[in-house]
């Protein structure tokens, strides 16, 4: 990379966004609890938030498995050393940063704190201005062509 390229950020926001969100929704579920889905619908929601959780599993194992394989960095802030397309990559171009999200929404739904839900949002939103846009400009000036075509045939989300 030149100078006149853009380089990855200092701080590794995502960690520290769905840290502060979970340390928020507990805080705030325990002092400003807000009202919550009961009865039938609670319970299917209890047990989506299970399958939420089935699927961060799935998304954090595969999306590591793949990144070791090709041998990349998992550290937000480094420049990678290969562009990851196959696996969870193929679905979303931030598998990581969507389970993170998918946590959130799934303890949720598991605990009744309707603050992670909330915050599952905000710490989504956050990460997509504070460090995927950053991480994308890295991509697109490292990987050109290869990565402007992998972001047009792949969301960033789902």
């Amino acid at each position: 990379m030149t100078d006149s390229q853009p380089k990855p950020g200092l701080i590794p926001w995502p960690p520290l966004i769905y840290v502060i969100a979970i340390a928020a929704s507990v805080v705030l579920g325990l002092f400003f609890p807000l009202p919550w889905i009961g009865d039938l619908l609670g319970d299917l929601m209890f047990a989506a938030g299970w399958v939420a959780l089935f699927f961060v599993a799935a998304l954090w194992f595969t999306a590591i498995r793949v990144m070791l394989r090709a041998r990349t960095t998992f550290n937000p802030n480094a420049v990678p050393d290969h562009l990851v397309t196959s696996g969870p990559f193929s679905i979303t171009r931030n598998p990581m940063y969507l389970a993170n999200t998918l946590l959130l929404i799934g303890v949720a739904f598991i605990t009744g704190i309707a603050w992670f839900l909330l915050f599952a949002f905000i710490a989504a939103f956050a990460t997509q201005k504070l460090a995927i846009e950053k991480e994308e400009k890295v991509l697109a000036a490292k990987f050109g062509k290869k990565y402007r075509d992998y972001a047009k045939r792949v969301r960033r989300w789902i």
